[in-house]
């Protein structure tokens, strides 16, 4: 069973957390964005990710910045993960943080990259018209989405 720590926020990255949960492994702990005000009343909300790792009593890390960041590297260094999935995180990692998982660092993005790199890959697809998009699994790297390709699915839109 592998250790894993799972960085993401909205729903899309959820996803991936429940399929993560429910296919056994050891989810050590979730690291998302800080909570927003959010509607008309500006009230503060979580993310999608923190509901459902709260939900199921999985440990919520929520760091303002985690480049630079002695105390959170220092942190997920302690958590010792095999490996750190991240799906829609919203922040680069920065090296001292990929360096840590024994397995690496794995990427979900949601284009057939390269793409759509970057932000709202998704929604440029739909945007621009594309017929097909997909999903893209992928090592870590330094760069935004520049990581060896494990596996890409195509789909219809």
């Amino acid at each position: 069973m592998l250790n894993i720590l799972f960085m993401g926020t909205p729903d899309f990255a959820k996803e991936s957390l429940e399929a993560v949960y429910n296919a056994g492994h050891n989810i050590i702990g979730v690291v998302t964005n800080v909570d927003k005000p959010k509607g008309r009343g500006m009230k503060m909300m979580a993310s999608p990710v923190k509901e459902f790792a709260t939900e199921k009593n999985i440990p919520v890390y929520q760091p303002e910045k985690v480049k630079k960041n002695t105390e959170f590297i220092e942190q997920v260094k302690t958590l010792n993960p095999d490996v750190i999935c991240v799906v829609a995180y919203g922040k680069i990692l920065p090296k001292e943080i990929l360096d840590i998982p024994r397995l690496g660092c794995i990427n979900v993005h949601g284009s057939l990259l390269p793409k759509y790199r970057g932000a709202a890959p998704i929604q440029w697809a739909v945007l621009n018209g594309d017929k097909t998009t997909g999903i893209t699994t992928m090592y870590m790297g330094e760069g935004m989405d520049t990581g060896d390709m494990i596996l890409k699915q195509e789909v219809e839109i």
